[in-house]
This record gives C-alpha cells, structure tokens and sequence, in this order.
C-alpha cells in the first residue's frame, strides 16, 4: 500500500491538471461585453442565447453610456468586446489603441420623444418639447444619444431647454417613467422596450440624427477567440432579428 501511494498521488494530479486543461479550453469561461446602454435588452437576451450555444460560458455586461465606457477601456478595464452607440466613440476607443481590428456596424438608431402613458401633456412634435410649462430631460451632448438630441435642434431651429442631461438614455427614461419629466428623447429602441410604461412620439427631424451602432473585439481580449464568437453572433442572422424586435435598424 505504501508502494501504491505516490502512484495514487501521481494519478490525481494528473486528474487535476486534465480537468484545469478542459475548463480553461471549454468550461467556466466569462466573456466581458461592454456595451452602451441602449443595448440593455437586446443584448440581454441575445447573451443568453450565446451562452445555450457555447457551453460553460458566461456572458457579463456592463451597460452604460458609450462615452464612460470608452473612458474606462483607455484607463485599462478589461473587456472582451465592446458595442457603441455611435461611431465617435469607437472612433476614440480605435484612437485609444484599445480595439483590435476594424469595427463592424451592426445597427442604426434614432430618436423618439418617451412621454408619459396616454401622452398627458400632448406632445406631438419636437416643437412641442420647447413649450414653457414642460419638464424635458435629455442625455449629455458627450454622451451618443446627447449628441443625436443636440443635431436633431440645429437642424430644426428647435431649441430646448433640458431640466437636465443624463449621463445614459436609460436615465432619461427613467425620469419620464417616475414622472419626474413630461418628456424626454430617447432611442426608438427604448422607447418600444418601455412601452408598458411609456409612449413613443415620432418626430420628422430624427431622421436628420441617425446613430450607426459599431461592435468590435477589444484589443488584448481575456476571451479574444470567444470575443470574435460573440461578434459574429451579433452581425449574424440572429443578431439581426433580435435587435430588429425593438426597433433597431439594419446597417
């Protein structure tokens, strides 16, 4: 039995480093999406699906506005792949030399105005956010969906007057949805994906603000191969299909 010893040591280590190959190969593998905030749902649901199709694979989010997460990315976050809501601000993360290769666009969006359930205040054009007695809140100019908000009123002429700008456009939703704001613009996509709590008013001048949506693997990706996996799946057929239920539009 004492002969047996180093013999039964020897095959349990073996044991062990066999199973650290296989889950290093195949299991336990967490992949880093970065994403802007928009993106929340779509991307919810499609992480989910990756991770049936690979297993042993975690998809974690973080979601947030387009522009704090390129500001990370530069600071040295680690992230596996990273979607914008625009393509300034991968533009900056390509400038920052924190992508790996070209950006792929994968979506388009623009803006709608999110008003509160059966529109109180009857909105029904841009025009009507600059109205005195209304509440408006708008995303930051830094911020994508800010920047849509600032071209759309130098294109019109129309000039508001924010109570305030968030930092992502999920804030500014959630000021019209607590009835903190009458109003509010937004993505189309948020404004669908709110709409048990929320209504959607089109405005002509959007079309005049449309945000092309890129995705790209991050440069040094802990999870590079997978990253590549995920970027695919997203421009792919059930990517598309998925982000076209809320509104997205086609690149």
């Amino acid at each position: 039995m004492r002969k047996l010893g180093p013999v039964l040591l020897a095959l349990a280590l073996a044991a062990t480093a066999c199973g650290s190959e296989a889950a290093s190969q195949g299991g336990g593998r967490t992949l880093t999406v970065f994403a802007a905030a928009s993106l929340t749902e779509s991307f919810g649901v499609l992480g989910k699906r990756f991770e049936a199709q690979n297993s042993g694979v975690t998809v974690k989010f973080s979601f947030e506005g387009s522009s704090a997460l390129v500001q990370k990315l530069t600071q040295g976050a680690k992230a596996d792949v990273f979607a914008s809501a625009d393509q300034a601000n991968m533009d900056k993360a390509a400038k920052g030399d924190v992508i790996d290769g070209q950006p792929s666009v994968f979506a388009t969006n623009r803006l709608a105005i999110a008003v509160g359930k059966g529109n109180p205040k009857g909105i029904k054009s841009l025009a009507d956010l600059a109205k005195d007695g209304l509440t408006v809140v708008v995303c930051a100019p830094q911020v994508p969906c800010g920047s849509a908000a600032k071209k759309v009123q130098q294109t019109s002429g129309v000039t508001l007057k924010p109570s305030s700008e968030e930092q992502d456009v999920k804030s500014v939703l959630a000021k019209v949805r607590s009835g903190d704001a009458d109003a509010g613009l937004v993505y189309v996509t948020d404004a669908t994906s709110a709409a048990a709590n929320v209504d959607k008013v089109d405005f002509a001048e959007a079309a005049g603000a449309v945000n092309d949506y890129p995705i790209a693997v991050v440069k040094d990706a802990p999870q590079a191969q997978l990253a590549g996996l995920f970027r695919d799946f997203v421009l792919g057929e059930e990517g598309k299909k998925e982000l076209a239920k809320v509104g997205f539009g086609a690149p």
